[in-house]
């Protein structure tokens, strides 16, 4: 199958494009072909959008809302179907597949909620006869640009509030997992979505990316990936004086005191660090244990490790699937052994799984690293894989330390039975996500979502808070006075 753009609700692409496979990383086949669109085809996509635009911010906002809730109805019926293209394009197991899709669905209706909720503020004039108030107005086309490793949920956070405010926008896939995107715009076309509103043109990110981010007419640039990319996202876009919103890398840790519920810290542990084969900005790559109880709660992670099932993520019984391709497993194992040269202890792991049923796929052992330096590499950067690093500390107060070292903000973790220190911790740890007595993953979609530091920058997918992305506040003064009042001047 060849994928196709789709703009202003056709299908299409140009017959001389390139196009390259998509593969499973599981087994190595292959799914599709995605096009190597052109700048071209972003020139025609942002025209459609502006010509749009005009028309759909006219569209009262609930009445936008009602597409909202028509798509996350149809996301509902097909649930299933989109967590198996899911799984199968980007490896993660069929649970977390069908979790993904969920997130989708309650983002529709959440955003579809906001039709109605649409808040501005009304306030008291300083001057009689005078009327104040402020509107959310919506900004025009947007571009998102978005991650291979969660293809459909970070999509809808950034395409959903845009819907609802009366913005148009253009959709830029991860190359590696575009079959979600073409899913995802059968349903825009399926519920009727006015032609223009969704686009989605499929490309690299030098070429469709910077296109979009370059565009006189894209007015806001929403962008998920790595720290190093998010850098030049803003920076191009800064050129061009656009509104970007950076979602980008995280180094989170789980903090372990030595009043904790192991078994509970466990759990959360392996979750964190384990679930989508550690392919989450919210993955806990780091683990900052209390001395008192480093030694008990290692040995209950390497047991707890040697019943996790790893392989196709179609398999119901896996827990762990693959990473995304061969660049990802040779960067992980190249971490691993710069770990070793660090002089960090490898208690589990640290190798490329190979041989049956392996040896077609990209899978990585879960990997457990203890004595590991709280400024080593390992503690320091972001791996992106199933690569956990143990880190001793005497106290709280040192613990919070180690966990703000890193240049990244994103989520952050205590297990303590102690409700001072729980409080203590959520006021000090600098992060956008706090979690108490669970792991660093599991946000919640009415929830403001994104981090400080190199993180990003200040903006927030999720909750009321992404619907700033993709609006401007405009302030109205209606003067019934019938004479020319100058503000501050009159007041005095």
């Amino acid at each position: 199958m060849k994928l196709q753009n789709f703009i202003g609700g056709q299908w299409g692409t140009s017959e001389d494009l390139k196009f390259v496979p998509v593969i499973n990383p599981a087994n190595g086949e292959e799914l599709a072909q995605v096009p190597m669109s052109s700048t071209g085809a972003v020139e025609q996509a942002v025209a459609v959008a502006k010509k749009a635009q005009k028309n759909w911010a006219l569209v009262p906002a609930p009445k936008r809302a009602d597409y909202l809730y028509a798509i996350g109805l149809r996301m509902k019926e097909k649930k299933e179907h989109l967590a198996q293209v899911l799984t199968k394009e980007m490896g993660k197991v069929i649970e977390e597949g069908r979790g993904e899709v969920q997130e989708g669905i309650d983002m529709a209706f959440y955003m579809a909620g906001e039709g109605r909720r649409l808040f501005g503020e009304t306030t008291p004039s300083e001057l009689a006869n005078k009327f104040a108030m402020s509107v959310r107005a919506p900004i025009g086309v947007v571009g998102l640009i978005t991650p291979w490793n969660f293809p459909v949920a970070i999509a809808t956070w950034k395409s959903f509030p845009a819907i609802v405010a009366g913005n148009t926008f253009i959709w830029k896939p991860a190359t590696e997992t575009p079959m979600m995107a073409y899913e995802m715009a059968k349903i825009f076309e399926e519920v009727g979505l006015p032609d223009g509103v969704a686009n989605v043109v499929f490309g690299s990110g030098s070429e469709v990316g910077t296109a979009l981010i370059e565009h006189p007419d894209v007015k806001v640039i929403s962008f998920t990936g790595s720290t190093a990319t998010g850098s030049k996202v803003a920076e191009l876009g800064g050129r061009h004086l656009k509104k970007v919103s950076l979602e980008m890398g995280g180094k989170n840790a789980v903090i372990v005191m030595d009043d904790a519920d192991l078994e509970l810290a466990v759990e959360g542990i392996l979750w964190s660090a384990f679930g989508t084969a550690g392919q989450r900005c919210t993955a806990c790559s780091r683990v900052i244990v209390h001395k008192d109880v480093k030694a008990e709660l290692e040995e209950r992670l390497l047991t707890a490790m040697q019943l996790l099932t790893i392989g196709d993520g179609l398999d119901e019984s896996v827990k762990i699937g693959p990473v995304i391709n061969k660049t990802a497993l040779h960067k992980i194992n190249s971490y691993v052994e710069l770990g070793r040269q660090e002089g960090a202890k490898l208690l589990a792991g640290g190798n490329i799984l190979t041989g049956t049923p392996f040896d077609q796929g990209f899978y990585y052992a879960p990997t457990l690293f203890t004595d590991v330096k709280w400024d080593a590499r390992i503690a320091q950067e972001e791996i992106f894989g199933p690569v956990v690093s143990l880190i001793e500390v005497e106290s709280l107060e040192e613990a919070i330390e180690v966990n703000n070292s890193v240049q990244f903000g994103l989520s952050s973790s205590i297990f303590t039975q102690d409700i001072n220190r729980a409080f203590q911790a959520q006021r000090d740890l600098d992060t956008g996500i706090v979690y108490v007595n669970a792991g660093t993953t599991g946000a919640e979609i009415h929830l403001p979502f994104g981090g400080t530091k190199g993180t990003g920058n200040g903006h927030r997918d999720s909750g009321v808070a992404a619907l700033d992305v993709y609006t401007e506040w405009k302030s109205i003064y209606i003067d019934y006075s019938g004479k020319l009042q100058r503000a501050q001047i009159d007041t005095e």
